[in-house]
């Protein structure tokens, strides 16, 4: 195991399927999504179906990524009785190349963000545009912060939505999104999740983040080069290794995969790459089937999920491999335990 291992301490989450923790994690367990039309039409003159976050007030946009991230801070902050202002905010964004991303989206949401919790985050807060595998590169952070600066808590967020006519018009281009004309494809929603880390120091079971990794493939989607799942497999082994484990010793999988086929693939490929012995069960668990692609949103949501997984006993073991992959290449993993600190 890690000897700079993370415990996750509190979640908070907003979602297609629910306004908070609790809400999102009950309708993803039962298998309950809340794909309907939206006001983008496809190629084919049919409305696309999405996965909208329903807030009271109709806002969108920048707006409406600030109200989510506040509302996911204040529900990981309160259920601990956390000041906002004396812990770091590291918050996870779309990356910046990714067609529809508004100029400076990063400053303008932490500081409409600030506004909406009436404080100032803490100095020490910073913003990461990384698209899906940027949780992983916080939990990073967070682990030097913790380990290495001395804070008590680090908040890690994830906050994103696809509901973009200029990103869906791109990714339609690109034979990436469900659509009347093409079943491989993805449903775009939107998210927020926030996890509240700590040193892993109690006696008390926790779910604990003990190993990261990263890694880059080459074959990505529009390349021509055979699909081996490389970047995933030198991502995975390198949060094996961190974790001291190997594959035989995870009990299931949550990941990324929003839909297409190239993901199934790549996790399939991960899995005959790196287990040494057969398994008669290995579950592939993927929260999009409920709540759609929600980019940088989605590490944080599958973490906070697994935590109320782990806690209210429906997890399918105590090992976890969880992986994340973009579409320009890159990969990241990471291992997360359901045990006492030793």
């Amino acid at each position: 195991m890690s000897d700079r291992p993370l415990a996750v301490v509190a979640t908070g989450m907003v979602t297609g399927v629910g306004l908070d923790t609790l809400s999102s994690c009950a309708a993803i367990r039962a298998a309950i999504d809340n794909f309907q039309e939206t006001r983008f039409l496809d190629k084919g003159g049919e409305w696309l179906l999405g996965c909208e976050v329903p807030l009271a007030s109709p806002i969108r946009g920048t707006d409406k990524l600030a109200h989510m991230l506040a509302m996911v801070i204040l529900e990981c902050s309160e259920s601990q009785e956390l000041s906002i202002e004396d812990t770091p905010v590291i918050i996870c964004l779309a990356d910046i190349d990714r067609p529809g991303t508004p100029p400076n989206q990063g400053n303008r949401v932490y500081f409409k963000a600030e506004q909406l919790l009436e404080t100032k985050l803490h100095p020490d807060s910073a913003v990461i545009k990384a698209g899906n595998i940027g949780a992983i590169a916080a939990l990073k952070k967070a682990r030097d912060m913790l380990y290495q600066d001395g804070y008590q808590h680090v908040i890690v967020v994830g906050v994103d939505s696809l509901l973009n006519m200029q990103f869906l018009r791109h990714m339609e281009d690109q034979d990436r999104l469900l659509t009347s004309e093409y079943s491989d494809g993805f449903i775009p929603g939107e998210a927020a999740a926030a996890l509240l880390l700590e040193r892993a120091v109690s006696a008390t079971p926790q779910l604990q983040l003990t190993g990261l990794g990263f890694g880059t493939d080459l074959a990505i989607l529009d390349s021509e080069l055979p699909q081996k799942a490389e970047g995933l497999t030198i991502a995975a082994t390198e949060a094996l290794t961190d974790a001291n484990l190997v594959m035989d010793d995870m009990d299931f999988r949550i990941a990324d995969i929003s839909g297409d086929s190239y993901s199934f693939k790549d996790a399939a490929l991960l899995s005959a790459r790196l287990l040494r012995t057969r398994k008669q069960q290995f579950p592939l668990w993927h929260p999009t089937d409920c709540i759609g692609e929600v980019g940088a949103a989605i590490g944080p949501v599958c973490i906070a999920y697994l935590y109320s997984a782990f806690h209210k006993g429906f997890s399918a073991g105590q090992n976890v491999l969880m992986h994340l992959s973009n579409d320009d290449g890159q990969r990241a993993a990471a291992i997360l335990q359901f045990r006492s600190h030793t």
